[in-house]
């Protein structure tokens, strides 16, 4: 039987996915260029902000600072931000994290890169958000609009 992977707990495991990621995504047919070519982004500078984005998201506490949606808007111009983009680069995302981590962390980091890429997604690209349509919604995301929809006594 496999060893048991840990559960996502700090900024060590955030840095581990951060770059285990990253090293996917640019050598992913599909994105790769997007992140190298397009956008050129600088790795040294990148990195960094990625770990302290996720590590804010899961822990409130990495002191990010950015916005994320004008630096993915910027691209629009550039090249094609479709769907079957952020499809893939949440499949890796995913991906990765269950390559690594289990646990209650490691499925809510999931769920939200999932919101961030539908909610990315959709504003670049002026679309409704699928995640209002009840179909697509996770059993989770079904949980805390059901929590959220209750009157409270």
């Amino acid at each position: 039987m496999p060893e048991p992977k840990p559960d996502l707990t700090g900024r060590v495991g955030i840095e581990l996915l951060v770059n285990s990621f990253y090293t996917r995504v640019r050598d992913d047919e599909m994105l790769g260029f997007i992140f190298d070519k397009v956008a050129q982004t600088n790795w040294e500078t990148h990195l960094p902000k990625m770990y302290a984005f996720w590590e804010t998201v899961m822990f409130r506490s990495g002191g990010f600072t950015g916005n994320p949606l004008a630096a993915h808007a910027k691209l629009v111009p550039l090249t094609d931000m479709g769907r079957d983009k952020f499809d893939r680069w949440l499949t890796l995302f995913r991906a990765t994290v269950d390559d690594l981590f289990e646990g209650e962390n490691a499925e809510h980091i999931k769920n939200c890169a999932a919101d961030m890429a539908n909610v990315i997604f959709s504003r670049i690209n002026h679309v409704p958000d699928p995640r209002f349509d009840p179909a697509n919604l996770t059993p989770e995301q079904r949980e805390r609009y059901a929590r959220y929809k209750s009157p409270t006594p």
